[in-house]
């Protein structure tokens, strides 16, 4: 297991889902970790869960005078890891269908709000010369998939800022990385399937089998698989700049 003790992660979208699974494996690792996302009542409770080493604080990373006041909240702190999962799916429908405020607003949490943590955070990452920044991008800005343009082209973007960023900060000892999940288990692939069954006409079952098909184990992965790969990412002192793909099999 990969000991972090002494460290202090910054975990975006930590009140539920993927950015919870994350925080409960950095925390077991030993890291002190702060669950960042809009809901207090939520992040409270992850916190809770987690005990000690562990606590919540509100922010819309969209925003960039509450991304301020988190980093004020946080000054005293080494934030020596920083994992941006805040996000969302936007809608399923055609790029003809969708609304210019629909697709700012994914733009506005995935891409604005992963480069507004990266400016608040990475200062006193480059000054103490050491950190990990993970981005959590998506194997669905790696390939098409009809009816969700602006999240595809979010992650995509997510994923060039990375690989951008970490030239920037690497020679500092900053690494920059992504982890594209495919589709995981979870409330947010359930709400994209019966999206997808109503729009096609197909049943919620046939809309899950016909996108799980196309992974080579022929499953979705796991809310726990994605933060084993996170703790996995920050044992290889050496990677830097990449995407690792965990969608199993997906892309290929």
């Amino acid at each position: 297991m990969t000991d972090l003790s002494g460290r202090t992660a910054v975990v975006t979208g930590g009140g539920s889902g993927l950015g919870a699974a994350i925080a409960r494996s950095l925390h077991a690792a030993g890291a002190h970790v702060v669950v960042v996302g809009r809901d207090a009542a939520k992040l409270d409770r992850v916190a809770a869960d987690l005990g000690s080493r562990a606590r919540g604080i509100s922010c819309d990373v969209s925003d960039p005078a509450s991304v301020d006041a988190l980093r004020e909240q946080l000054a005293g702190t080494d934030v020596s890891i920083l994992v941006n999962n805040a996000g969302i799916p936007g809608p399923v429908a055609a790029l003809t269908d969708i609304g210019v405020a629909d697709w700012d607003e994914v733009f506005a949490v995935n891409v604005r709000g992963t480069f507004l943590l990266c400016k608040a955070l990475l200062p006193g990452m480059v000054e103490r010369g050491d950190g990990d920044v993970i981005n959590v991008a998506s194997v669905s800005g790696k390939r098409p998939l009809a009816h969700r343009t602006p999240y595809c082209a979010s992650k995509m973007a997510v994923i060039g800022l990375t690989s951008t960023l970490a030239f920037e900060v690497g020679p500092a000892g900053v690494r920059v990385n992504s982890l594209s999940p495919g589709p995981v288990q979870g409330p947010r692939m359930e709400r994209n399937f019966r999206l997808e069954a109503e729009r096609s006409g197909t049943s919620i079952d046939d809309a899950e089998q016909a996108f799980v098909s196309r992974a080579a184990l022929g499953r979705m992965v796991t809310e726990d698989e994605v933060g084993a790969a996170v703790i996995a990412m920050l044992a290889m002192p050496g990677m830097c700049g990449a995407d690792i793909d965990l969608s199993a099999g997906m892309v290929a």
